[in-house]
């Protein structure tokens, strides 16, 4: 009533990147959200992975649930550990966390 029908249709057809930018900031919130959250999650699965691959006898590790022992034994998907002497457990390679220096278990 206030409007006329030509004001109004001019007004919504002035902006030819409207539309795009109403969607910028989705747009970079995914880019953000990639390098904040994802790059280093994938990177850190990376380096887990070349861990677990590079796993040999004579390593000392911790697993995910604080266990440190020296690997005694390595199949495809379990370590033997030795935890103390005459003591071992079996342990999925995907749960060792951290390969320590060597010699850390006698300093324990």
């Amino acid at each position: 009533m206030l409007i006329s029908t030509a004001h109004a249709q001019q007004a919504a057809t002035t902006d030819p990147m409207g539309g795009f930018m109403q969607l910028l900031p989705i747009i970079l919130m995914f880019v953000v959200l990639y390098f904040l959250m994802i790059r280093p999650q994938m990177k850190r699965a990376k380096e887990h992975k070349a861990l677990i691959e590079a796993l040999a006898k004579g390593d000392e590790v911790v697993t995910g649930g604080g266990i440190a022992g020296r690997v005694t034994r390595v199949s495809d998907n379990f370590l033997t550990l030795e935890i103390a002497p005459t003591v071992e457990i079996q342990v999925q390679k995907q749960a060792v966390t951290v390969l320590l220096p060597k010699g850390t278990l006698k300093a324990l």
